[in-house]
C-alpha cells in the first residue's frame, strides 16, 4: 500500500477509511470488488466463523485479494472471543488477569492470542479493553476490564498491548475516553458519564496515557456522552475529545478507530452513513461499520463521505490524514498469509492455580466443597450482552453441567450464573433446591454486584475448566500465580 496522492480518486480514498463486516461464512463478491476500489480494512465477527478450517479459508480468500490490507477481529480473550466463538476462549480474560496481577502473565496471554491471529493472516485486533470498571453494575464492560483500580488497569493494558504487538498484530485499546462508569450498554442506547474532569483525569484517562506511552498502534472511540468534556456530542463524534484531548492533550499519534457505527449509541438517530461523516469530522481515522454490513450500507457510507468532501463539509485534508494513518497502521503490521492448516491453539494452556487464585471463595463455598457428597453443576443460560454474543461459557463450555431434573437426593449442587442481581432467576433456583434438601452454593461467573458464594470474574472455557475441577473436587484454590503457557500456533 502507498500513501494517497492527488491522482488517487476521491471515492477510492474515502473507501480507505471504511471497515465493514459482512454476514455469513463466505466472502461476498461486493467485498472483493470493494478491495479493488480502495477498501483497506475488513472486520470479522462470530457469525463469520463455522470452524477453524472454514475461517482459514475465508481469511485466505480475503488475503489473496488484499494482501496488505487490515484484517481485523474482536479477540479479547475471556468472555469476548471470535476465534473461539463456537467453543469459548482458551484464555482467562482481563478481570482474571487483573486479579492475578502478574503483568508477565498478561503479556503472555496477549502474545498467545497474537500468535493464533497471525496464523489466520489477521493483523489488527480490536483489543484490549482499557476501561476502568468503576461501576460494578456496568452491563457491557464488567469482566472485560482488568479491574476497578486505574493504575492496575494501566499496567495490564500496557502489558497486553506489548504482548499482542510482539506477535505482529496491531492492538486497539478501547473504549476512549472510558466506558467503565456507565450503567447502559452503548449497543442499545447512548450512555452518559457524569463525573468531574478531575475524576476523569485520575481514573478513565490513566490507562489511555499508558497506551500512549507504550506506543499502542490504535485506540477505539466510545459512543458515550461525557458531560465534563463535551455534553453534546458522543466521544466518537466529538472533536473536543478526539482532537483536543486524545491528539493534543495525551499526544497520541496512532490511528483512531470507531466502535461499530451500527450501534444504537452511534447511529440510532442519524443512520450509519451520517455517523460515518461525523466520525471523520471529529477526528476518527478508520470507521468500523459493524457486523453484517450490507453492500447497500457500505455504498451509502461511501456516498456520504464523498458528498461531504465535495460540498466542503468534510475537509479533503482530514480525509487524507485519516487514510494516511490507516495505511501506516497496515504497513506497521504487515500481514502474513494464513497457514496451510488452521492454527492449533490446544497448546495454549494455563496454570490452573493461577486462575483459581483469582476467584473469591467464601467460607460457605469452602464448606460446600468439603462435603463428602457427589457434586452436580447447574448453569443458567441467561442472555449475555451483544459484545459477548452466543459463546459457550462456564461449566457448559467443558460439558460439565447437568439439569435440575437429573439431580438425585444426596448430591450437593453448584448453581452457576452471570449478571447476578437481586431478582435474578438463579436466586429462585437456589432457594428451591435448598428447600428440597440439597446443599447449594451460588456461583457468579461475572463481575460481582450481588451476593454469591463463589465468584470467578470470568466465564471463558479456560475459567470454566478450572472452576469445574474445583467444584468437582479435583483441584483447589492456590496463591501460586504460575505462568500462562506461550505455546500455540
Amino acid at each position: 500500500m502507498s500513501l494517497p496522492t492527488s491522482a488517487t480518486g476521491l471515492r477510492h480514498r474515502a473507501a480507505g477509511t471504511l471497515m465493514p463486516g459482512f454476514p455469513g461464512v463466505e466472502i461476498p463478491d461486493w467485498i472483493l470488488q470493494a478491495y479493488d476500489q480502495g477498501l483497506g480494512a475488513v472486520c470479522l465477527y462470530g457469525d463469520n466463523v463455522a470452524s477453524p478450517t472454514q475461517l482459514r479459508q475465508l481469511c485466505a480468500g480475503l488475503r489473496a485479494r488484499a494482501p496488505h490490507a487490515l484484517l481485523a477481529i474482536d479477540e479479547e480473550g475471556g468472555d469476548v472471543t471470535r476465534l473461539h466463538y463456537l467453543t469459548g476462549s482458551d484464555q482467562p480474560g482481563n478481570a482474571v488477569l487483573g486479579r492475578i496481577d502478574d503483568t508477565a502473565l498478561t503479556e503472555a496471554s496477549a502474545a498467545a492470542i497474537g500468535s493464533a491471529l497471525t496464523g489466520y493472516g489477521i493483523n489488527l485486533n480490536l483489543a484490549p479493553v482499557a476501561d476502568v470498571n468503576s461501576a460494578p453494575e456496568n452491563p457491557v464492560i464488567g469482566v472485560r476490564s482488568f479491574g476497578a483500580d486505574p493504575q492496575l488497569v494501566a499496567r495490564h493494558t500496557a502489558a497486553w498491548v506489548a504482548g499482542l504487538e510482539s506477535a505482529g498484530v496491531a492492538s486497539c485499546s478501547k473504549h476512549f475516553p472510558g466506558h467503565g462508569d456507565t450503567t447502559a450498554d452503548s449497543h442499545m442506547a447512548l450512555p452518559r458519564i457524569q463525573v468531574d474532569a478531575e475524576t476523569l483525569l485520575h481514573r478513565e484517562l490513566v490507562p489511555f496515557r499508558a497506551v500512549t506511552r507504550a506506543g499502542g498502534a490504535s485506540i477505539m472511540t466510545s459512543h458515550i456522552l461525557v458531560d465534563a468534556l463535551d455534553p453534546e456530542h458522543p466521544a466518537t463524534f466529538s472533536p473536543i475529545i478526539l482532537q483536543n484531548l486524545l491528539r493534543k492533550g495525551l499526544g497520541y499519534r496512532g490511528a483512531i478507530i470507531t466502535d461499530a457505527l451500527d450501534m444504537a449509541g452511534a447511529s440510532a438517530e442519524t443512520g450509519i452513513p451520517e455517523a460515518a461523516v461525523k466520525a471523520l469530522l471529529a477526528g476518527s481515522d478508520l470507521l468500523c461499520l459493524g457486523s453484517g454490513t450490507s453492500e447497500r450500507t457500505y455504498r451509502h457510507c461511501l456516498d456520504a463521505i464523498v458528498e461531504a468532501v465535495e460540498t466542503g463539509r468534510l475537509p479533503e485534508a482530514r480525509l487524507d490524514d485519516a487514510l494516511a494513518r490507516n495505511i501506516r497502521l497496515a504497513a506497521g503490521f504487515p500481514a502474513t498469509p494464513p497457514t496451510s492448516m488452521p492454527p492449533d491453539t490446544a497448546g495454549i494452556g494455563t496454570d490452573d492455580s493461577a486462575i483459581s487464585s483469582a476467584f473469591t471463595v467464601e467460607a460457605s463455598a469452602t464448606r460446600w466443597m468439603s462435603l463428602s457428597r457427589p457434586a452436580a453443576i447447574l448453569q443458567l443460560e441467561t442472555e449475555a450482552n451483544m459484545a459477548v454474543g452466543h459463546v459457550p461459557w462456564g461449566a457448559s463450555a467443558v460439558g460439565a453441567t447437568t439439569t435440575e431434573e437429573s439431580l438425585v437426593p444426596g448430591m450437593k449442587v453448584a448453581v452457576l450464573a452471570r449478571g447476578l442481581h437481586a431478582g435474578h432467576p438463579a436466586n429462585d433456583v437456589v432457594q428451591r433446591l435448598r428447600t428440597d434438601g440439597y446443599p447449594v452454593i451460588l456461583v457468579d461467573c461475572g463481575w460481582p454486584h450481588a451476593p454469591a458464594d463463589l465468584v470467578t470474574f470470568g466465564a471463558s472455557r479456560a475459567v470454566g475448566q478450572v472452576l469445574t475441577s474445583l467444584l468437582l473436587g479435583t483441584s483447589g484454590p492456590s496463591s501460586d500465580t504460575g505462568l500462562l503457557g506461550r505455546g500455540g500456533a
